[in-house]
């Protein structure tokens, strides 16, 4: 589960490593924003987390959209913020930790994949235990206590039994005329409407195919094999929608030219047995509830935490008055 664990840890803590060298402390009017419990989150802290984000936005808008977007932004930033301190107060009450050769071992990962981080930068190794912790607090917290039963997976499979079944399956034929150039269509369309008047009086698909088809698989009478659904082009796909076994399409224009196809065989979409399905389901089910209680395990953090939120603008214009996250005082 560890290593498991360390690849999601890859992605979360580069973004942050990524934002450390941005802004320099010349550049920061410094000021609180927020306590939490007691930790406080500092505006130099907001501008690193959301500064890639700010330029790619400041990129694509302008004017009054702009100013809605960064507000936005700075209102998620500092949620997610919050939401982190939390969860990292709850691992250090309850003794979490972890050992400086775990983030070395997670470090080693990350560069494994290609990823730019400096094990001699204390913010990088911050950043990368944090994650650590976060994750193991998770575990032990959240996780541990998830249990998945024979009703929640049968449940399951009775609710979404269309996510499990094998797609329809085709055996076609097919006759594609391609124009000798893309701007020149009309010989290439005047050839395949008389493969389809031929078709019409009665002569076989398959010799016409050998005579006539552009297709790779002409040498063999067009033959296409088995197809699923959901493989073909879309146009073909529409086209052999209402077909019967041994029926034949309209002319079907594609990319690749004009198609006729012959529908040989139709097997209809099948629904695997709740046994054949059953690890998967127990994944998916697993990976629901997790969700379901990691975020009523968060909400019960936010409602015995106290927060007080001191937010100004400072990131996207003239300071402006932020709404607090929906975040509750402690209980008395």
């Amino acid at each position: 589960m560890a290593s498991g664990w360390l690849r999601h840890i890859v992605f979360f803590a580069l973004g942050l490593i990524a934002q450390a060298s941005l802004l320099s402390a010349a550049q920061v009017e410094d000021g609180i924003i927020a306590i939490v419990n007691s930790d406080l989150i500092m505006l130099s802290e907001m501008k690193r987390e959301v500064a890639p984000e700010r330029e790619r936005i400041q990129k694509e808008y302008r004017g009054e959209a702009l100013e809605r977007r960064l507000k936005t932004m700075e209102y998620m930033a500092l949620t997610t913020m919050i939401e982190r301190k939390l969860q990292l107060q709850a691992a250090k009450t309850r003794g979490n930790s972890v050992a400086d050769q775990e983030v070395l071992q997670a470090v080693q990962q990350m560069k494994q994949q290609g990823r730019s981080i400096d094990e001699t930068n204390p913010a990088d190794l911050k950043n990368v235990r944090e994650q650590l912790i976060l994750l193991r607090i998770v575990d032990r917290d959240v996780r541990s206590a998830v249990m998945v039963g024979d009703s929640d997976m049968k449940r399951y499979f009775q609710e979404h039994r269309d996510r499990f079944a094998l797609s329809e399956e085709y055996t076609l034929s097919q006759i594609l005329i391609r124009p000798r150039s893309p701007v020149d269509t009309a010989e290439a369309m005047e050839k395949v409407r008389e493969v389809m008047a031929r078709l019409k009086q009665g002569e076989s698909f398959q010799d016409l195919a050998l005579r006539f088809s552009d297709g790779p698989n002409a040498a063999g009478g067009g033959r296409l094999g088995l197809v699923r659904q959901g493989e073909l082009l879309p146009a073909i796909e529409r086209a052999i929608a209402n077909l019967v076994p041994g029926g034949i399409s309209d002319v079907v224009e594609t990319p690749e030219g004009f198609s006729i196809v012959r529908l040989e065989d139709k097997k209809p979409k099948q629904f695997r047995p709740f046994e054949a399905v059953r690890t998967e389901i127990q994944r998916l089910v697993f990976q629901q509830k997790s969700e379901d209680a990691f975020h009523t395990w968060l909400t019960e953090l936010k409602n015995k935490a106290y927060i007080e939120i001191k937010f100004e603008s400072a990131l996207s214009g003239p300071p402006t008055t932020v709404p607090a996250p929906p975040l509750s005082p402690p209980s008395k």
